[in-house]
Parts: C-alpha cells; structure tokens; sequence
C-alpha cells in the first residue's frame, strides 16, 4: 500500500503544504510522481499533483483514516527533482505550492475538470493542447499489379505521387484537387494504405544566414578556457556555476555549443535560455544546424499546441536540447548536463505574475538536485554574479569566473563616440540625429552596408502638449502621460494599453482636454518619427525596417523582420531594446543609440547599471564581420560613468561608482530586496492594509542586524488600471531567508476584500 503526497492547486496562503492520500492498488501504476490527481478535500474533489509516493501512512493519523485519490487526470509532467524545485520555489519566493508546480505541467493543462455524464470518468480541460496525429499514405505492394481505367485520372495522379515517397493527405488534397476521394478508392482496393503518423508544431526553419554555426578551425585562448571550466564543472556533478564573461563577438556561442556537443556524448541533455523572443529564431537556427532534429523550441510566441508538440518531444526523449526564453528552463529534460542561461544579466529572466522568481537563482537550485553544471553568459554580467564569483561560492555552491576579452579571427571592438547632444543643441542643432550620426549614416549608405539604430522607446513622440495652456493628456485610468503614435493619430497608454484618436479626447469637439485649443505640440522622440526620419534622410534604395512592440505582435513577426533585414543589401534597423542583443549581422558597421538617457533618471537603482548594459550589448551589434564598426551614442550627460565606461570599453570605470553607492545604500548584491505590492479601487482600504504589512515587517524584523523596512509609500505608477498602488520594501542580508518572512507576515494580515497583494522576492521592478 503506497501514500501520495499531493500539491492541492487551491491558490491560497492558508494552504502552504501538501497532503497525503491513500493509493488504490488500481492507480498505483499511474499516480506517481508528477502526476495530476483528483482528490477529495474539503467535501469536493480538487485538482492535485502528486510531489512524492512514500510507503508509510502520514504521522499520527490510523492508514484506516486516509482518504484515497479518487482518479488520476493526466500522466506525469515532471520528476522527483522537479518537484523538490518546486517545493523550495515555493519558500524562496513566498507563493501557494500549486502555483510553484504549474510552470512544469504541460502546455495548456487547466485545473477545470469536466465529464461527459455522471458516470463517465473526470477530464482535465486543456486548451487544444493534446498531440495531433495527420493522416499520411504511402502505396502498398498491389500497387505494382494496379492499372487504373482510364477515365481516373486523380488516382492515375495520386499513384504518380506516391511514388517518390509517403505524403501527407492534406498536401495531396492541396495539389491534387480530389484526391482524398481517389485515396479512399484506392485504399478499399489494398493499392495504398493510410496511417497516422504525429505532427510536431513548431519546428519552421529560418533563412537568417547568421542562423548557420559552422565550426572553427581553432578556439581562441579565452574559449577554450571556457569551455574546460564547464567541462569540470558538469563532470564534477555538483552544481558548480561558470559564468563566462565575454566581450561582445567573443564567441560565447561557440563555447555554449561545443560543450552540449560534450554533453551529448557524455549522455546528458541540455537547456539553454535567451532573454528575447526575437533571439530564438537565430539562436535555433545555429542550434539546429549544429544538432539537427535534436532540439526542441519552448517560448511564449508558439501556439499552445506547438508548445505542447516541443514539450512532449523533450518528455518522450526525442530530443535532448532545449532552446528557448525563460519558460523553458522547467522542460522534462530528463537529465541535464548543462543549464546555460545566455545574457544572463537581463531583466526579463525575472518573472513578474506569481511565482516571481528568477531563471538564474531557479537554474542554480536546478543544478544542484540534478547533479548538472549552470552556465551563465554575458558581456554586461550582472552585479550579484561578478559578487558570488569574487567570493567563490554562494549558498554552498562553486562560482568561477572566465574572461574572454577577445574576438575571434582578429577582430576588434568598435569606436565609440559619445555626442554631448547640450553641446549639438548650443551649435544649432535641432533634430533627432546629431551631425556625427547622420555623417556616419551617409558613410553606411555610401559603402552599402547596414546599421543599427536603438531607441527605447516606441511611438511617434512620448507625449503632446497643448501650446496655449500648457496639458499633457494623461490616462483617465493610470498615473501616466499618453504617447502619441503619428501612423494612427492616436495617444496611447502604454501602461493599460488603451488609446484615443487625437481629435476625440476626451471630447470630440476639442483637441486639448483642458483649454480645447487645437495647437498640440508633440515632444520627446519615438521609434515611429525615427523611422520618418531616416526615410527623409537617405536615399533611396535603403530599406528602414522598425522592430518594436507595435511591429512585433503578429507571431513570427521577430523573425520576419530579422530575415528581411539579414536579406536586404543595405538597411538601417531601428528598434527597441530587442534589438539590443544577441543579434549577429555581420554586415552591420553602424550602431547609433539616439537617447541614451532614457532609463537613465529612472526612480529605480539599477537604472545606471541597466543603462550601461544596454549601451554596451548595442555597441556589440557593430563590426562583428571582417570590416571595422563604429557606434555613436548621443547623450544629455556625457560625464555619466556608465557612458565613459562604454566609450573606453572598460567596465570597471563604471563599477567602482555603482558598487560605491550601492553598498552604502544597501543595495543588492550587498544585500536581498523584497517589494510587497498592495492594490485595489478603495485608496483608503489599500492604505489600512500597506500600513498593515509595515507593521507586521517591523514587528518581526525587530533589530535584525542588516535588515531594513522602507515605506509604505506609493509607487511610482500610483495608479493603473483604475487601481491604486502602494509597496512596502524590506532589505534583507544576502542569504536571508526573505521569503518566509514575507510569506509569514502576509497570512498575519488574514483576508483583505477588495485588495490585491504581490510578493516579490529578489524584486527588479520598482515602479
């Protein structure tokens, strides 16, 4: 007799641990670890996950007394190591156990559960995730001795077909009008046999060149120091990190391949995380044509069912590397040998709805309960990492770092100049590009090559203002100002998403929603008037091509307009920060950065550090071919240490200021950060309850010794979606438990109605 325990998905603080039911002797097969369950709770039957099967009855309670598993719903998603992950996710990031699981089931499983009568059995509702089979046909051996008569001309056309191989029969249907009919007859008289065979969704090919990854003669000093670093590390199975720390066009690529190339042959698979969706049709592309069929393809652009294709292939073994954003990382890889998270200082590795965790403090537990080495990567590594590097160890585990500051073949970093756009301003310059920029960009069209021009920021202009008064519309349901987008006349909030056409806010007889004068000014510069910009000022015969959210919506649309740019002879690529990394053009000379500024004065302490990566990883797009590159940045504050540090291509210009600070601050990595968002339409009800869980934070902090309550305050973005917002924030010491602390104050609170709260641990998003 076998007991379960069982991760009951009821998303609430009250529940924080699994319960144990009785396995019948029937199921016993079929409710193993991973497994999702129905069973009994609270005198109705909840969707459950079996986390462990142990022989001996729960403690204190008679076996007679255990109620059983009523049915098991679907097979198993994960394994034992899996589930101890989602366990200690569960107390690191201060979330019900179920919402931990969820990210390791299968593709489009729901917890609703539906039957078709009262005696049928209980199944999941998943949303059209299940595999797909396609009917194929191929000829059997009476087609030798078959002579159709002479009036069937379709199956004379089928026959014809079928003779260079099985086909699907949607694509004989497509080619040969009628021909599931003349297969039907056909297949009656044994001349063909029709079977099914599985579709994979989600395997479309590329045609960006950069997408081959042919091998080098020779590694250079750097990477092959690399790679006998994660060699060690995998080899030793202890859960050891490498964080690999490259200058942009090192070859980090190169090193990521060849030590899966090891892995295979040892046995092992592999995951690896790119930080943007607009990375994975490259990076695939170089993956698969290194290993072929042996790589399946996880983020959030795919359909449901192609997720679910890519992730079973992973569960039924069929293929051993996994390719994709922050999600793939809980793929049923069955045994990892390599994590490797590439750009592993970006932001978008934090997750920002329940669980919040982060991919790499997630990957690293990950390596260690399955005996595999994480690798990070990056030319811009992340302050917490460079720190847990210098000290050799974090949470009992080995981190080492490699250097790699060199390019292979010869090639060196690109020229930087940093354009004071005060000083453009006082000679008389007025538009979006400075004359160092526009003369570089002449220079591209001239010698036909391609360049890159980065913006982070979408939109025409980031706001209008009225001439006569004064007004900046603002959102009537968020504490921002609107963005006007010139190709449909409309302001749009960025933050809700909703939008007005120009002449009808909020009134369709004015223009200006306070003194209805019609004379709106537009000011600040877009992605949108960029693009404007450059088609006044090249020639013809350059394509523009604008990369950002507005343009990349579509699925496939990242891809697209990267083969468009990779095809054309000569292009200007203007983008947000999607296009700040990972991109590899050969043909790019140029990188032009028209506001470095923009994340520079945000409310937020990373705000210096995220400026620096971003200027760094774009200056990287440049010369990464046979011809030198060149990379213009225009900034209102040139003396900014994280601008020097990229005009001088040394990043210890920048540290040694930002480490200063934060340390006196007491900020990550000297210590942990936790940010307690509370919400609701009630502003007084969202005070009462903020300055509650101060209360309850300083009430069991105490005088801790490096432990810090701050607030309650409101955020930065007060108000969004009708919704008022407040936030508490706790600094904690480096290895602090945060999240029981969290957690354990949260449930003191009891219910609050009408009030949302989010605990996020190790928090990146201040606003």
């Amino acid at each position: 007799m076998s007991y379960a325990s069982v991760a009951l998905d009821i998303p609430t603080r009250a529940i924080d641990a699994a319960y144990d039911y009785l396995v019948p002797d029937g199921l016993a097969a079929t409710a193993t670890v991973g497994a999702t369950v129905l069973a009994p709770f609270s005198g109705r039957d909840v969707v459950g996950y079996v986390m462990d099967v142990h022989e001996e009855p729960p403690a204190g309670v008679a076996p007679g007394r255990v109620r059983p598993v009523t049915q098991v719903l679907a097979e198993p998603a994960f394994d034992a190591a899996a589930a101890r992950v989602a366990r200690w996710m569960a107390a690191e990031y201060a979330c019900p156990l179920c919402e931990a699981v969820r990210p390791f089931l299968a593709p489009g499983q729901k917890v609703r559960v539906t039957r078709a009568s009262a005696d049928a059995p209980w199944q999941l509702v998943s949303e059209k995730a299940g595999p797909v089979d396609e009917r194929w046909v191929g000829l059997a051996p009476a087609a030798n001795d078959y002579a159709p008569s002479q009036r069937a001309s379709r199956q004379r056309a089928v026959l014809e077909a079928l003779r260079e191989g099985p086909q699907r029969v949607a694509e004989l249907s497509a080619t040969i009008p009628g021909a599931a009919s003349a297969v039907t007859a056909l297949a009656k008289r044994g001349v063909v046999e029709v079977f099914s065979r599985r579709s994979v969704r989600g395997s479309e090919a590329t045609s960006l060149s950069s997408a081959a990854a042919p091998r080098p003669e020779r590694l250079t000093a750097g990477q092959a120091e690399a790679l006998a670093a994660i060699d060690a590390a995998r080899e030793e199975a202890a859960g050891g990190v490498v964080l690999v720390d490259g200058v942009t066009g090192s070859g980090k690529t190169e090193v990521y391949l060849d030590a899966i190339e090891r892995a295979l042959a040892a046995g092992r698979g592999a995951i690896v995380l790119v930080p943007e969706i607009s990375l994975t049709a490259q990076t695939v592309g170089r993956f698969r044509s290194r290993f072929g069929e042996d790589v399946a393809v996880l983020h959030s652009r795919l359909s449901t069912g192609e997720r679910f294709d890519q992730w079973d292939l992973v569960r039924r073994g069929q293929a051993h590397v996994v390719v994709g954003a922050r999600s793939a990382l809980f793929a049923p890889l069955a045994d990892p040998g390599l994590i490797i998270i590439d750009e592993e200082h970006e932001a978008s590795y934090k997750q920002d709805s329940s669980p919040r965790y982060h991919a790499r403090e997630v990957a690293a537990r990950m390596a260690a309960e399955r005996g595999c080495a994480l690798v990070l990567g990056s030319a811009t590594p992340s302050l917490e990492s460079l720190a847990r590097c210098r000290a050799g160890h974090f949470l009992g585990r080995p981190w080492t770092r490699v250097s790699m500051p060199e390019r292979p073949a010869g090639a060196v970093l690109p020229k930087v100049t940093i354009v004071d756009m005060a000083e453009q301003f006082r000679g008389g310059g007025r538009g979006v590009f400075s004359a160092p920029l526009a003369h570089a960009l002449e220079g591209v069209c001239e010698r036909r090559e391609k360049a890159v021009l980065l913006l982070n920021r979408r939109g025409f202009a980031n706001f209008l203002m009225c001439r006569e008064c004064g007004c900046v519309p603002e959102c009537p349901h968020c504490s921002c100002a609107l963005t006007y987008h010139e190709r449909t006349h409309s302001l749009m909030c960025h933050t809700c998403g909703r939008a007005w056409p120009v002449r009808a806010y909020p009134d369709p007889s004015t223009c200006c929603p306070n003194c209805g004068s019609r004379y709106m000014g537009a000011y600040g510069v877009g992605t949108q008037r960029v693009e404007d910009e450059l088609h006044a000022l090249l020639p013809e015969g350059v394509e523009v091509i604008r990369m950002d959210a507005d343009t990349t919506r579509t699925k496939g649309a990242h891809q697209r307009l990267l083969e468009q740019f990779d095809a054309a002879e000569c292009a200007v690529l203007v983008g947000t920060q999607m296009i700040a990394k990972g991109l590899d053009f050969p043909e790019v000379t140029l990188v032009g950065v028209i506001n470095a500024d923009t994340m520079l004065k945000l409310p937020d302490f990373r705000a210096s550090e995220r400026t620096y990566d971003l200027l760094e990883q774009v200056a990287g797009r440049a010369g990464r071919g046979g011809r030198p590159g060149e990379v213009v940045v225009q900034t209102y504050w040139a003396t900014h240490p994280a601008m020097q540090a990229v005009l001088l291509h040394d990043r210890s210009v920048f540290l040694a200021a930002e480490l200063e600070e934060r340390e006196d601050a007491g900020y990550p990595p000297f210590s942990r950060l936790g940010n307690v968002t509370l919400w609701g339409r009630d502003e007084r009800a969202v005070r009462q309850a903020s300055d509650g869980m101060a209360a309850a934070l300083r009430e069991q902090v105490g005088a801790r010794a490096g432990w810090e309550v701050l607030g309650p305050t409101d955020c930065v973005k007060a108000r969004v979606k009708d919704q008022v917002r407040r936030h508490v924030m706790v600094k904690a010491p480096s290895e602090a438990a945060l999240g029981a602390v969290l957690s354990s104050c949260a449930a003191s609170l009891g219910r609050l109605p009408g009030i949302n709260m989010a605990l996020d641990v190790d928090a990146y998003d201040m606003m």
